[in-house]
């Protein structure tokens, strides 16, 4: 794993004595990306620059530095990532005169023999790429097909200082002079409805995510970069959909394993030590069990406890690593150590970002960096294999309220919503009565006050909008036009997908690689760990939207095909139970040791000198949380996060 960084321009900075030191400065930004070493190539006459970060786990030699220049000398080339089946593509393109056995070395070769579109539709793997071309002066960028690994990109100053910047992240092009640290109120209002941003949009105006599955190429003639798809997820979605695996249950499972072992097989090849996440869930438990039955020593595998039960899955993952046999460690976080974690949040993820399961991710991968270089984890399973309970509860719920008529649900919500959560409480007291957990926990008139707010959705896209929505940004965020997403009415084709199916194709398009991809690959790329997704191999992918839907969702539990997999090395009983999530005590830690620093950043007469977001709505909200009346932590660690990058960032 690496970080990349680059620059083309025709200004001031393509000087040998300018560029040298520049490429020094934005490579320092992301050391923690490539600690083992780092490289430098530039063209004063073309105005191309690259510079090179290197974590070096595949060929270890100087056989493996970057940036890489091809055998036949057009290409430069500066790459982040790991490409899985890279010795199959050697053994096709048949060169005898190789010099080292990195990736890096054959999709280079493979770009020269090739072309662009023809080999990254080959490449199995994911990745960031940089390649100059130096016959025709064109720079071309690639991301992989979902979005594990960053690319960001942009044109920045004027005239002369004009300069199109690309790098793995933010704070690496924040190096270069011509970068403009003007915010992006559009993406902006995004990130406060999702608690990410969403790609192609990034906090700074100007700068854009590349597209997972596109590649864009670019010169100095020819300045308005055009992102092109290779991979399509809605086409690969509506293939699956329309020509699905049509052989018996026996038949997909057997195939899910085959194709899953042989991503796991592919995703432990490494020159250096190599573990896994384990939570002892579905997923990160088959990822092991996959691992360890291909392995002929115990793997290592790695988890966080929490002493609040609810939180805490670390009792499950010792048990199904003691059933596996693996090399375990786990650590049990005390809260004082999640909350060192929150200073660091900034930085990590260079722009806003409020996923709070970013603080055990990082614990995690903090805790495995000790031992490994190298960890997998069982990320995307849920998106694959229909592992959320929000797409039943949504379809759920849809089919419950579509009865009713659109007028009379806005007459219902406003009723409800017009009584306080206290009043409601009293009203819902009998329900306490009830053996049902989900009835006795927490603040039934809270939750049902938020609920409320689902029955006016007139649609059922518009339902799994409002479920997955924080803020609704319109009176929040000052002076900002939120832009359209695939969420809210993009331009998408998602023709033969039902209800559930379209959720899980939405969210593997805009969750999956701005929020899970987003958190894991910061949160160990902070601590220089690798992490590699083996459900995010492209067959498996591609077979996952062909196995019919009863394959995924049954008897109301999802994942069912993956269940039957892991129950071929694991039984049931240490599988089986409700789903946790990742989480932290948020909601008592904003009331209690993290009352100070939020009152701080929440300060009224702060936020309006800032002059990015409207107090009135947050004051009411943390006076409500405070109170315990309401429980709003995911709405103010949206702002508390955007207060924190802010005052981190602007200084």
């Amino acid at each position: 794993m690496c970080g990349l960084v680059g620059f083309l321009t025709q200004g001031i900075w393509s000087s040998e004595e300018e560029t040298v030191p520049l490429l020094h400065r934005m490579t320092n930004r992301i050391v923690n990306r490539g600690p083992d070493s780092a490289g430098y190539w530039h063209d004063s006459d073309a105005g191309i620059a690259l510079g090179h970060r290197r974590l070096s786990v595949v060929d270890l030699s100087p056989a493996g530095a970057q940036p890489m220049h091809s055998a036949c000398g057009r290409y430069v080339m500066a790459f982040n990532g790991e490409i899985y089946n890279h010795l199959e593509l050697r053994e096709l393109l048949g060169n005898s005169l190789w010099r080292g056995h990195s990736d890096t070395e054959t999709v280079l070769e493979a770009f020269s023999s090739w072309g662009i579109i023809s080999t990254l539709q080959r490449c199995n793997g994911m990745y960031a790429i940089a390649l100059w071309d130096k016959k025709e002066r064109t720079l071309t960028l690639a991301r992989d097909r979902i979005g594990e690994k960053p690319l960001y990109y942009g044109w920045q100053g004027q005239g002369a200082n004009s300069c199109f910047l690309f790098g793995s992240e933010l704070n690496a092009l924040k190096a270069h002079p011509s970068f403009s640290t003007v915010i992006n109120r559009d993406a902006l209002s995004l990130y406060m409805r999702h608690n990410y941003i969403a790609s192609p949009h990034s906090i700074y105006q100007g700068i854009h995510k590349l597209t997972p599955g596109c590649f864009l190429t670019i010169s100095l003639s020819l300045q308005e970069p055009d992102e092109i798809s290779y991979w399509s997820l809605p086409l690969v979605a509506q293939h699956g959909v329309t020509q699905p695996f049509t052989g018996s249950d026996d038949s997909a499972i057997d195939t899910l394993e085959s194709l899953l072992k042989d991503s796991v097989r592919q995703q432990m090849v490494a020159d250096v030590d190599l573990g896994a996440f384990l939570s002892g869930g579905i997923d990160s438990s088959t990822v092991v069990a996959l691992m360890q039955a291909q392995s002929n020593r115990p793997v290592k595998t790695f988890t966080i406890g929490f002493s609040e039960d609810a939180y805490n899955e670390a009792i499950y993952a010792k048990a199904v690593a003691k059933h596996l046999g693996t090399e375990h460690t786990e650590l049990y976080v005390t809260p004082q150590q999640a909350l060192d974690v929150i200073p660091k949040l900034p930085n990590l993820y260079n722009e806003p970002f409020a996923d709070s399961s970013q603080i055990p991710t990082f614990l995690v991968s903090q805790l495995a960096s000790q031992y490994v270089t190298v960890s997998l984890s069982g990320d995307a399973g849920d998106e694959l294999f229909c592992g959320y309970g929000r797409y039943m509860f949504t379809r759920s719920l849809w089919d419950r309220i579509r009865i009713l008529p659109l007028p009379f649900r806005k007459i219902l919500e406003a009723g409800i919503t017009g009584l306080s959560p206290a009043h409601l409480n009293i009203l819902l007291a009998p329900l306490k009565l009830f053996k049902s957990y989900s009835l006795r926990k927490g603040n039934l008139g809270d939750r049902l006050h938020k609920a409320a707010g689902l029955l006016a959705s007139p649609s059922l896209n518009s339902l799994y909008l409002d479920l997955v929505t924080h803020w609704v940004p319109n009176d929040l965020v000052l002076g900002a036009n939120e832009p359209l997403t695939y969420l809210s009415g993009n331009n998408l084709a998602l023709s033969g997908l039902d209800s559930m199916q379209r959720m899980m194709a939405l969210d593997t398009l805009s969750y999956l690689p701005d929020d899970i991809l987003v958190k894991v690959d910061r949160a160990a790329m902070g601590v220089s760990l690798e992490t590699r997704l083996p459900f995010l191999d492209q067959r498996v992918v591609e077979f996952a939207w062909q196995l019919p839907q009863d394959l995924k969702m049954r008897g109301g539990a999802g994942k069912w095909a993956l269940r039957q997999v892991l129950n071929r090395y694991v039984p049931s009983e240490l599988i089986d139970r409700p789903k946790m999530g990742f989480g932290v005590p948020l909601d008592d830690w904003l009331r209690g040791p993290l009352r100070d620093w939020a009152e701080d950043l929440l300060c009224e007469s702060r936020m309006r000198q800032e002059g990015y977001l409207n107090p009135e709505p947050i004051q009411r909200k943390w006076a409500e949380h405070v109170s315990g009346t309401r429980n709003w932590h995911y709405h103010l660690w949206d702002v508390l996060m955007f207060q924190s990058w802010l005052r981190c960032h602007s200084s």
